[in-house]
């Protein structure tokens, strides 16, 4: 069964392999982290793999306000849907959710908005992506 996910078409075959409407999503091996580096607004980091997670610095993002993560990828180009989560790692106040993923050749910018009414983030997030290529 396929749904439509920004105007692409993606579910699982009748052998249960995930699937968009151009081939199977694959994911390759080996290590899958990296740490960015930048704790202001912005942030950038560096990992060549169609999935992964990314470790901030320790951030002090205010209440309402956004960080961005420009994560340079060479499995991703401008057409690809790239899929985010975004969780605490030390953080313990803050509430953290995905407000934008743009992807770009060779790249992709993450926008994490705080959406917490008074609290800033006050430490490390983790950030998950898997790319799925258009």
């Amino acid at each position: 069964m396929f749904h439509s996910l920004y105007g692409k078409k993606l579910g699982f075959d009748d052998n249960d392999t995930l699937r968009h409407d151009a081939g199977a999503i694959s994911i390759d091996s080996g290590t899958k982290t990296a740490t960015a580096t930048g704790t202001g607004g912005t942030s950038t980091a560096t990992l060549n793999k169609a999935s992964g997670k990314i470790t901030t610095a320790a951030l002090t993002t205010a209440a309402a306000a956004t960080h961005v993560l420009t994560l340079t990828n060479s499995k991703i180009a401008a057409a690809d849907i790239v899929l985010v989560t975004v969780g605490k790692g030390t953080a313990t106040t803050g509430t953290v959710t995905v407000a934008d993923v743009i992807p770009a050749a060779g790249s992709v910018a993450i926008t994490i908005q705080n959406i917490s009414g008074a609290a800033a983030v006050n430490g490390t997030l983790v950030i998950s992506f898997v790319v799925v290529k258009a």
